[in-house]
Order: C-alpha cells, then structure tokens, then sequence
C-alpha cells in the first residue's frame, strides 16, 4: 500500500512517512481486525515525530480503517465531525 501511496501523491505529501516509527513494521498491526486490541500499534505511534503529519493525512484523505497517527477510525470521526461543526459556526451556519 506504501508503495501505491507514493505512486499516487507527490513528495511532498510523503515525505514524513520516511521518518515515521511504523516503517518497516508489519502493516496488519495498523489494521487490527474488529473487536482485536490497537494499543500495539499505538504504542508505536506514541512519541513519532511525524504523528501529526500522519493524522492530518488520514483526516484529509478520509481514511477509514487502520491507526493513523495514534488514532481509531472512530477517535478520527469526532476530530472531523468537531472541524466540521468549527467550520459551520465559522460561516454562522450554526450558533
């Protein structure tokens, strides 16, 4: 998948994997099957230099599986339901 990911977006954009704690990693431990334990893998994420820059790229790309910048699908979810209601409060679409 990393090497799909390169093809498709630019350097720019992957650069900080190169620096991630995950590389080289066994990818499954980032996409426990349902119900399985994540903290393996967040422990990995935990104290990487570019987990920021791996959770904003799973927020911008909707990612919906997998721990991505030490975060659950589900702990991802209320970041962009909590951005999308800022958002809307910031065009006064909502009080």
């Amino acid at each position: 998948m990393s090497e799909l990911l390169n093809l498709i977006l630019s350097p720019e954009q992957t650069a900080w994997r190169r620096q991630a704690n995950c590389m080289g990693v066994d990818p499954d431990l980032f996409f426990p099957e349902r119900g399985s334990s994540t903290r393996e893998a967040k422990e990995v994420c935990r104290g990487c230099v570019v987990r920021e820059e791996c959770l904003e790229f799973a927020l911008e790309n909707g990612e919906k599986f997998g721990i991505w910048g030490g975060l659950s699908e589900r702990e991802r979810r209320r970041i962009r339901r909590r951005r999308n209601i800022e958002r809307r409060q910031a065009r006064g679409l909502i009080a």
